[in-house]
């Protein structure tokens, strides 16, 4: 039975739960990420975006909104609705919704190379391997430069060092990584340090697996 991710989104809503601190974490790196940005046109790409509280969250309120152009993908009907309704509130002109699959490199095709890219809650619900996968990809979506935010639950077996070591194997150096004490969540923000790599359609970055259960992805 497919899962209910109305009802997985909830804990957002609640203060001090597992995916408010979480979501709290991804939003203080998108900002910084923003900052750091030169001046002129921001892109911003964010795959399985969900609800986009971190994206529509962040750009509600930042002074340089009105510079960036952002594409969330998010195949969750109602997800999308959500987000949809939040972007036009905030009146974010320059923030689209997909609603489609954001496992092959077609999802990013007009939307990259992007300054930032959000892979949040996507490293708990795929194989390992795909993990490796994705993170060795990453250079196609990305801008010289680029800042790339993912989120990973740290329970154990511990998979979060393994993706640090794989980011670095793929040009990237490490900006931060916080791994509260009280919550086993960790959120890395990587910036390509290697030249980016040209988009290559029609290629299959991941396979979901996973069925909403894995909190804190």
């Amino acid at each position: 039975m497919a899962p209910d991710w109305q009802e997985w989104h909830e804990p957002y809503d609640r203060p001090g739960s597992y995916l408010d601190a979480r979501l709290a974490c991804v939003q203080a790196r998108l900002g910084a990420a923003i900052d750091e940005c030169a001046p002129g046109p921001i892109r911003i790409l964010s795959l399985c975006a969900g609800q986009g509280r971190d994206v529509i969250g962040v750009l509600a309120d930042h002074p340089r909104s009105s510079d960036v152009s952002a594409r969330l993908v998010e195949l969750d009907p109602a997800s999308v609705g959500w987000a949809r309704a939040a972007i036009a509130d905030r009146r974010l002109t320059g923030v689209e919704v997909i609603e489609g699959d954001a496992s092959t490199t077609d999802a990013a095709i007009g939307a990259v190379p992007a300054e930032i890219v959000l892979l949040c809650g996507i490293f708990g619900n795929i194989s390992d391997g795909d993990i490796r996968r994705i993170v060795g990809l990453a250079p196609m979506l990305c801008a010289p430069g680029a800042v790339v935010l993912w989120t990973r639950h740290r329970n154990e077996p511990d998979l979060t060092p393994a993706i640090r070591s794989w980011f670095g194997a793929s040009g990237f150096d490490e900006m931060g990584f916080d791994a509260p004490d009280h919550f086993r969540f960790g959120v890395g923000a990587n910036r390509l340090a290697t030249d980016p790599v040209a988009l290559q359609p029609d290629l299959r970055l991941f396979t979901f697996t996973g069925d909403g259960s894995g909190t804190g992805a």
